[in-house]
Parts: structure tokens; C-alpha cells; sequence
């Protein structure tokens, strides 16, 4: 695709071509009606019986079947050329712009994008400056509307052909490859529901042109954002378009509360006390409530793209979040699509959304230890906070039950097939990590399904739902444990037997002691820690521990 072919494309051509088709498929509809009417109805009204009657009949009904499946061909025909006259419209209509812009900016445009300008300040036709900044970013602009036609003419051809094929091989008759046909085209309008197996949606992201998936994403960025499978650079264009709108809402809703009710609505006569007004507490829950997840959007916003990730220095993707009831957020340090080592690291007890950034400062300490566990090695490593289930917000009752960590699994899971299907190039070494109750999460799901997991680590630990570390369904070499000498906590829960199965740190376990120090439960990721540089280690893929 060149400048010219794109900039002097009459797609006005490719609707009327669209046109037609529809007009030929509502002729072959029209005559499917006679068909059945004039052949169909007649002969089953004829009082004709036996087994020739029979044979004609089913033969009937055959080629009854073979017109509706060359019908819906035609349609999907019809309906391919309306798509690449929208892409090639779009794709020029870029192009259009980007040559008056480059106009504008007194820039010159060969046929073949070289790109001159005059440099003459005292010439009337001098450029600036920044001319040579405005013709790069200008440079881009052409190639991006020179691609997106490209991607579509490859797209058209490649269906055109496709449907060619069917007509003249005759499976176009055929009802399943209709139905596989009206499944493609479905998908081209549709996002898979949530759950959907993530290889399956990885295919279809990757049947989607470059206009489509971004047509997807402004659309439908809470969906998309959210869909295991799509690839992490898309699910965090997707979530950030979403996080601005859920902002908006969230503030809406804070400024919709109305001033602050009074506290007491009187004095009781009886004995002199306040009477409480009912509406202040829930005015109150409503408010700490919104205050609380702006806060945390603040942070986070702050993170993936303000003066935290100055601070880091690694940059930071959002790959889901929910602010519905507690809420959850997943965030990973670095992509892990291209990462050599990925870490998921699964919070415990308390959190939430609005406690995610502490989740992801330890996914950033989680990828300084890696690095520095691997000195010169040119191995990158990504840390994702997976704040993706509905944890226990008390110690007790809540954190005491098995029903967090089994409403866990299936996302987990889901969650860790999704890594292998969308990473890049060579399967990275993937490490699932819990921390408190979040082992019991990971125990839980490791238990029950086979996940595609390298390396698992336990951190402060109360259990995990197994006796032995060989049913987590992985080898046992590759299960490490930390606890602290101060991390009373857990220490206690293992004592008076209300751990899930038995203490990972017992030796009959079977698990990897990895250094934990005097920590408590708190201070496992302290920067420069023992501990941490045993997780570093160990995603990294350099076990250590005994």
C-alpha cells in the first residue's frame, strides 16, 4: 500500500459492489420463499406417500438446507464489503488529515513519504524550529493509515477468498461451515462472555484486524479490560479509558450525597441521651466508601504514569479492576507478555481495591530482587498484584472460612492460563506467590486444577487446604515456604489447629524453606530483606532454600 493508492481510492466502489450483494442475497431469499411455497409446501400437500415420496422428501429438505447455507454466504458476503469499506474509509480518511496537517505545517510529502521542508528562517515558507520533530511524528502518521489499509486489504482478500472457496468446492452448503462462518462474524461484533476460555479468546483477538480491536476497546473497555486472553498492553489501554469514566462516576456519586446529616435527630426525654439519626451512619459509609477507591484510583493513576513510576522506574500495567462492593485490581510491574519471569503475587486478609498500590510496591520490590538476584543477566521480570478475588476483610469469621479461597480458583486459574496464552516468543518462567490467606487462595486452585505454573511460594502461611506439598499438583522441589520468627500470627493459627491442613513449615510438608529472618506478618518485601531476596530468587528462577 503506497500513498497515492490509498489517498486516490474511490471507496465509494466497494459500497456499491456491497449493494449489490445485498441485492442478489434478498433475490436469492425471495426465491428460497418460491421454493419453499411452490416445491416445498405443494408436494407435502400432494397426498403422495411411499418410499419413493420419502427419498423426494428428504431429498427436498437437503436442498432446502444447502439454499438457507448458500443464503447466509451471500450475506456474509455482503456484509465482509461493508466492513472493508469502513476500514479502507477510515484508514484514508487518517491519511487525509495527516497530509493537511504536514500542509499546514509547511511540510512536503513525496509519493514515497520522504518528508522535506525548508530551513531557511528567513524564507516565507520556512518550517520552525521543530520541523524535524513535527515530520517524524507526521512520518508515523503516514505509516500507521498506510498499515491499517494494508491489514484491511489482506482482510478483505483473505475472506473474499475464503467464501470464494466455499462456493466453488460447495462447502458453502454445507450448515456447519455456515455455522462456523456466522461464529467469525459474531465474533467480529461481539466480546466473548467472561470465563471464556482465554486460548480461545487469544484466537479471537487475534482474528481481529488493528481497527477492530481498537474499535473494541474504546467501546467496550470495561469488558475487554477485564477478558483474560487479550493481551496485556491492550487490557491496559482498555482499563485506563474505563478507570477515567469509573472516576467520573465515583465523584458523581460523592457529589450527589448531599451535605452531611446530623448526627442526632433529638434528646430522648427519658433519660437525657441523643437519639441517633439512622441516615448519618449510612451517609457516612457511602462517603469513606467513594473517598476511599478515589483515593486508591489516585494512587494508581499516579503509578502508571505520574511521579511513582518516575520513582520505580518500571512502568506498570493495568490488566483488570472492579470498584463494585470492596472491589478488585490487578496490576502488573512490567509486561508480562514479553517477560522472561512473571510473578503472580495473591494479597491475603484486608485487601481490596483501595489497598492495591501496597500490593503493587511489592511487586516492585519483587522485580528489583529478581534483577539483582541475576546479576548481568539481561532477563527482564514482571510482578503483578492480583488483588482479583473477593478476600476476607477480618481475621475472624471471615478469614476462618474456606469460601474466599474456593470463590477464588476459577479467576485464578483462568488467570494463569491467560499468561501462557498471550506471552511472546519463548514460555517465560512463571511463579504463583500467596501471601496469608492468599496461600490458601493459591492452595486451593493448585489443589484442584493444574495450572501452568514453574515455582510456587507460600508466604506466612496458615495453610493451603493440603497435607503434602506434591498435591498442589506440582513437584515438590519446586514449593517454598517463608515465615518469620516474629510472625506471631500465623504462628498462633498453627497452633490452636485452625490452619487449612497442615503447617506448610512443617517438615513433613515437604516444601523449600526459603530465609525469612525475625519478620513479622507485615514486613516480608522490606527493600534489602533477607526474604526478598529469596523471592527475587526464586522467580528468577535460581531456587534457593532448603
Amino acid at each position: 500500500m503506497d500513498i497515492k493508492t490509498l489517498y486516490d481510492a474511490d471507496i465509494n466502489d466497494i459500497t456499491i459492489a456491497k449493494n449489490a450483494f445485498d441485492e442478489l442475497c434478498s433475490a436469492f431469499g425471495r426465491h428460497i420463499e418460491s421454493w419453499q411455497h411452490d416445491v416445498v409446501d405443494r408436494l407435502a400437500n400432494s397426498q403422495w406417500s411411499g418410499t419413493a415420496s420419502d427419498h423426494a422428501q428428504a431429498r427436498i429438505r437437503f436442498l432446502g438446507t444447502e439454499l438457507q447455507s448458500a443464503h447466509s454466504e451471500l450475506d456474509f458476503v455482503g456484509k465482509a464489503l461493508a466492513k472493508a469499506a469502513e476500514q479502507f474509509a477510515l484508514a484514508q480518511a487518517h491519511l487525509v488529515y495527516v497530509l493537511d496537517d504536514a500542509k499546514d505545517a509547511k511540510l512536503t510529502v513525496a509519493p514515497d513519504g520522504g518528508i522535506t521542508w525548508d530551513k531557511d528562517p528567513a524564507s516565507p515558507t520556512y518550517a520552525g524550529a521543530g520541523a524535524e520533530t513535527t515530520a517524524i511524528a507526521i512520518s508515523n502518521r503516514i505509516t500507521a493509515a498506510l498499515n491499517e489499509a494494508a491489514q484491511a486489504d489482506q482482510e478483505i482478500s483473505a475472506r473474499l477468498n475464503h467464501f470464494a472457496t466455499n462456493a466453488s468446492n460447495g462447502t458453502g452448503l454445507d450448515a456447519a461451515t455456515v455455522a462456523k462462518d456466522q461464529a467469525a462474524e459474531t465474533g467480529r461484533e461481539q466480546v466473548p462472555a467472561p470465563g471464556t476460555d482465554p486460548n480461545s479468546v487469544k484466537q479471537w483477538w487475534n482474528g481481529l484486524t488493528d481497527s477492530e480491536r481498537q474499535k473494541f476497546i474504546n467501546d467496550h473497555p470495561d469488558q475487554v479490560g477485564n477478558l483474560d486472553g487479550v493481551p496485556a498492553t491492550a487490557r491496559d489501554q482498555a482499563n485506563r479509558i474505563n478507570m477515567k469514566r469509573v472516576k467520573q462516576d465515583l465523584q458523581s456519586q460523592l457529589d450527589g450525597l448531599g451535605p452531611e446529616p446530623k448526627k442526632y435527630l433529638s434528646v430522648a426525654e427519658t433519660n437525657g441521651g441523643p437519639v441517633e439519626n439512622p441516615d448519618y451512619d449510612e451517609w457516612q459509609r457511602k462517603q469513606n466508601d467513594l473517598k476511599e477507591k478515589l483515593a486508591s484510583i489516585a494512587d494508581i493513576e499516579s503509578r502508571l504514569s505520574g511521579d511513582k513510576l518516575k520513582r520505580r522506574g518500571e512502568p506498570a500495567f493495568l490488566l483488570g479492576f472492579d470498584t463494585k462492593g470492596k472491589g478488585r485490581a490487578i496490576i502488573s510491574v512490567n509486561n508480562p507478555d514479553t517477560s522472561d519471569n512473571v510473578v503472580t503475587f495473591v494479597p491475603g486478609t484486608h485487601s481490596k481495591f483501595a489497598t492495591a498500590i501496597g500490593d503493587v510496591d511489592k511487586a516492585d520490590e519483587m522485580v528489583r530482587a529478581a534483577k539483582e538476584s541475576d546479576p548481568g543477566s539481561p532477563k527482564t521480570t514482571a510482578a503483578i498484584a492480583w488483588v482479583g478475588y473477593d478476600a476476607p476483610q477480618n481475621l475472624y469469621p471471615e478469614a476462618a472460612s474456606d469460601s474466599y479461597a474456593e470463590n477464588a480458583e476459577k479467576d485464578l486459574a483462568r488467570f494463569q492460563t491467560a499468561l501462557r496464552a498471550t506471552h511472546e516468543g519463548n514460555p517465560s518462567h512463571n511463579t504463583l506467590m500467596g501471601h496469608s490467606y492468599g496461600t490458601v487462595a493459591v492452595g486451593f486452585t493448585m489443589r484442584d486444577h493444574k495450572l501452568p505454573v514453574d515455582d510456587v511460594i507460600l508466604v506466612g502461611s496458615p495453610g493451603v487446604g493440603v497435607d503434602h506439598a506434591k498435591d498442589l499438583n506440582i513437584d515438590p522441589s519446586h514449593v517454598y515456604v517463608a515465615r518469620g520468627s516474629e510472625d506471631t500470627m500465623i504462628k498462633h493459627v498453627a497452633s490452636t489447629g485452625l490452619a487449612f491442613g497442615l503447617d506448610p513449615v512443617d517438615n513433613d510438608f515437604g516444601a523449600r524453606h526459603l530465609p525469612a529472618g525475625s519478620t513479622d506478618h507485615s514486613h516480608y518485601w522490606l527493600p534489602g530483606s533477607v526474604s526478598v531476596k529469596a523471592f527475587g530468587a526464586v522467580i528468577a528462577g535460581n531456587g534457593v532454600g532448603q
